[in-house]
């Protein structure tokens, strides 16, 4: 038997494994960083054996909430991924799995390898609709990739669309590719109607450093990239910084930003109410978004989600708030679960990629209705 996590975005550490039904492992923390919660690894030589795997330290994770009705996610051939009956007794998360070929791989989520991002970009740039570009470098010397696509005039809409600033929400990267499939179908009529208009921005990875080092949360210096909008670094969180400028440059009409949440068990957005300027026409604005795209979605819910802040409480640290700060628009964090959508609950495969690309592929919809009453 061998267990192994030397690959992109790979992250476990082994404590015992020579037996099937104790292998005693602990999830790693962020490379600089004390956040813990994603796990990817490799095991082989355990075919046809009852497997129990136990995660010792996941009471002491980022988010032991996030364990609560959890179930890990399994795959063969890292293509189709299923989830495995998973217990959580406060303090060791279990997964009791009997595997049917010699190599299997388990994962907190389903990944989004950087060789995917890669792809993604290539196919996007392949279309003739998209420019692909760099916005710089992070702290490992890896592109901040930016897609744009549009007319790029100045009277055309700026849509800008980030997303895995925190590295191990794979299912924010599945979210653009869905997007991209949309919106460079020339065949598409809410994806003509919307570059007539408009231009997007797209970061599809904010945080490429983080996802091949198997990180939860942070960045190749252990930044929490959505906690450095007011004040980003070069040294720190260059990403942010290249992001920012860029923003800058071209300006802000709507912004979503892109995660998910390891303990809440819907999809739900969060707005910008806590900042100082936010008035009658963005709350608006906000209704109507999310009227529409609980229409293109029945997967997205507008009941249950962060608590509101108070005007002028919100930390304008974070990526949204910033924003709608900044430029006085329409900005959105949007929450996919790590766990499963409890609305449209799946036993076999859980919240997954598949379902967060079709969320991602909805998301035109909504911003199609405001669009016009975005300035």
């Amino acid at each position: 038997m061998k267990i192994s996590s030397h690959f992109d975005a790979g992250s476990i550490e082994v404590v015992q494994f020579d037996d099937f039904s104790d292998i005693q492992l602990k999830i790693r923390q962020d490379n600089a960083a004390s956040f813990a919660q994603w796990f990817y690894f490799r095991l082989q030589g355990a075919a046809y054996q009852p497997c129990t795997l136990r995660f010792l330290n996941a009471g002491e994770c980022a988010y032991p909430q996030g364990w609560q009705d959890y179930q890990a996610m399994a795959s063969y051939d890292r293509v189709n991924w299923f989830r495995v009956p998973t217990t959580y007794d406060g303090q060791t998360l279990t997964i009791e799995h009997v595997p049917l070929a010699g190599s299997v791989y388990y994962a907190y989520f389903e990944p989004y390898s950087y060789e995917q991002h890669l792809n993604l970009i290539g196919q996007a740039q392949s279309s003739g609709l998209c420019d692909v570009s760099s916005l710089g470098s992070t702290i490992e010397d890896r592109d901040i990739d930016l897609l744009t696509i549009g007319h790029e005039v100045e009277s055309d809409l700026k849509i800008w669309i980030i997303a895995r600033q925190h590295p191990g929400e794979t299912m924010a990267e599945w979210f653009v590719e869905g997007l991209l499939n949309r919106l460079l179908d020339p065949q598409d009529p809410t994806s003509r109607l919307l570059l007539d208009s408009a231009t997007f921005y797209i970061v599809p990875n904010m945080n490429p450093d983080g996802a091949i080092h198997g990180n939860l949360r942070t960045n190749a210096a252990g930044a929490n990239l959505n906690r450095e909008w007011n004040a980003p670094s070069a040294d720190k969180s260059p990403e942010v910084l290249a992001v920012r400028q860029k923003m800058l440059e071209t300006g802000v009409d709507l912004f979503l930003d892109i995660h998910g949440d390891e303990a809440l068990p819907y999809v739900f957005t969060a707005g910008s109410e806590g900042v100082p300027s936010y008035d009658e026409r963005i709350a608006r604005l906000e209704t109507l978004f999310k009227e529409q795209l609980q229409l293109a979605c029945p997967d997205f819910q507008d009941e249950i989600g962060y608590p509101k802040q108070e005007k002028g409480q919100a930390e304008l640290t974070w990526a949204t708030a910033w924003v709608a700060e900044q430029f006085r628009c329409l900005a959105f964090t949007l929450e996919m679960p790590f766990k499963d959508n409890a609305n449209l609950p799946d036993d076999d495969f859980g919240w997954n990629g598949q379902r967060s690309l079709r969320m991602g592929e909805a998301a035109l919809s909504p911003i199609l209705a405001v669009l016009r009453h975005l300035r």
